[in-house]
């Protein structure tokens, strides 16, 4: 080690850092929502050839400048005994609105594909396949979002998306902490009501994992639809569903001084419209609140709901038991509304929610921030052993550093609160030894909130 070169005479004090090398804790929810958008990137948004490769954004406006707003919806009149009613549009294309609510349930930075924009027919599955290998070189752990799988013509394209989507976050395994967050199914129209039926198909086609999560049923939400009145064309139909009603065929705008009467009305009418969206967006805004404010090993639940006025459905005591609790182990995680509470995250396990394995073991990977939180404590140590330890000497000397560190970031996650014990020696264990020529092996023992058995984390480094 260099001595001071003091350049007076006198005494030279030289600071010897004595700390452990530390452990960064890595991002644990950046969500990539997969779907449709009105433009795709470009580096000035409007000359220069799209952009696919995912992007990243850290607000709503953000969003705007890059991918534009919400499609325009059609407007269509019904005449009806009671008067004159405007019909609920079928929009196809979420992302827009998903992403409104997410940023307004506590969601921070988060990534974009955009995989076709609102000239696209219809919703296609094989074009939402292809945004998940355009992920693979990010290296933030992510959740996997996509907000128009609801317009997919058929379930089964709904639900096959899905397990290609449960199959590339187990593939990608801790060390790249992928996690999937699932919507039921219930058509282009996502207003309908009864669908628990919905749950029923979910469960006998998409796979079980720990590394996916699913929730019901839709939100009712304070958005608007966007219409254009200078563009969009009123269709007006009578009480035969013949389209030959008095606004058919002209524009909104232009009924404001041929009829501003009904102008008004259908205005109002407009207004009342409120969208209906798919949970997951807004449960990712969930996640993100809950990692910050409290940390990611506290279950995302119990949870109040913002920009949300009541679920599609009702859903009793005895229906939510049928949904937490499944023979294959496919838990559903209900969102209920309570009375002077709002609408809350009543559920949080995976699709992999038996109570008990084969081997009559608890099943600790049944709950969300369980898996989460191994995710996050698996990836933060290696990133750190691959960055500090590479080409040490394999001595006893730098097995003893890797240990140092690691339990210091332990015992700091136990003052948080993270782990179970009354003490660290109870909270967790670790054990750095050699693996062999040039390799270290590194086990960890961490006792879990919930449950409060150990699970055990192995690591071998090659140094």
């Amino acid at each position: 080690m260099n001595m001071p070169n003091p350049t007076t005479p006198g005494v030279s004090i030289e600071e010897l850092p004595k700390l452990p090398n530390s452990i960064a804790l890595v991002e644990t929810a950046v969500p990539v929502f997969i779907g449709y958008t009105e433009r795709k990137p470009s580096e000035d948004n409007v000359t220069s050839a799209p952009d696919y490769k995912p992007s990243k954004i850290s607000s709503l406006l953000d969003f705007e400048k890059k991918f534009g707003s919400a499609k325009m919806e059609s407007i269509t009149l019904k005449d009806t005994d009671a008067g004159i009613t405007v019909l609920e549009p079928k929009a196809k294309f979420l992302m827009y609105h998903s992403l409104q609510m997410y940023f307004a349930n506590g969601g921070g930075a988060c990534y974009i594909v955009s995989v076709g924009d609102y000239n696209a027919p219809q919703v296609e599955k094989n074009l939402l396949e292809s945004g998940l290998n355009l992920i693979n070189n990010i290296k933030e752990p992510l959740l996997l979002i996509f907000p128009d799988a609801v317009s997919l013509n058929s379930p089964n394209d709904f639900h096959a998306l899905y397990n290609t989507a449960i199959a590339k976050a187990e593939s990608a395994g801790e060390s790249k902490n992928m996690f999937a967050l699932l919507d039921t199914y219930y058509g282009n129209s996502t207003t309908k009501i009864g669908n628990l039926t919905a749950v029923e198909s979910f469960r006998n086609t998409v796979n079980s994992s720990s590394y996916a999560a699913a929730y019901f049923p839709h939100l009712k939400t304070v958005l608007n639809y966007h219409f254009d009145e200078k563009i969009t064309p009123v269709s007006h139909l009578d009480t035969q569903n013949q389209p030959v009603g008095i606004a058919n065929g002209v524009t909104l705008e232009s009924l404001k001084t041929a009829n501003s009467s009904l102008y008004n009305q259908i205005k109002e009418l407009l207004k009342s419209l409120k969208v209906v969206l798919p949970p997951s967006s807004a449960i990712a805004g969930v996640y993100g609140r809950i990692d910050n404010t409290r940390g990611v090993w506290k279950a995302p639940a119990n949870v109040s709901l913002n920009y949300v006025t009541a679920p599609t459905e009702k859903i009793s005591d005895e229906e939510q038991s049928g949904l937490n609790i499944d023979d294959e182990g496919k838990s559903i995680n209900a969102i209920r509304n309570f009375t002077g509470k709002g609408t809350l995250v009543w559920g949080a396990r995976t699709l992999d929610g038996k109570d008990k394995k084969e081997d009559e073991k608890d099943n600790e990977w049944k709950y969300i921030h369980v898996r989460r939180y191994y995710n996050m404590l698996k990836q933060s140590i290696s990133i750190a052993l691959n960055e500090k330890f590479i080409n040490q000497p394999h001595v006893i000397h730098t097995w003893l550093r890797a240990k140092a560190m690691i339990e210091n970031f332990l015992n700091q996650q136990w003052i948080d609160g993270a782990l179970a014990g009354n003490s660290p020696k109870e909270a967790y264990k670790v054990e750095v030894k050699s693996g062999g020529t040039d390799i270290m092996d590194v086990k960890i023992e961490v006792a879990l909130v919930r449950p409060a058995e150990f699970i055990v984390l192995n690591f071998s480094h090659k140094l």
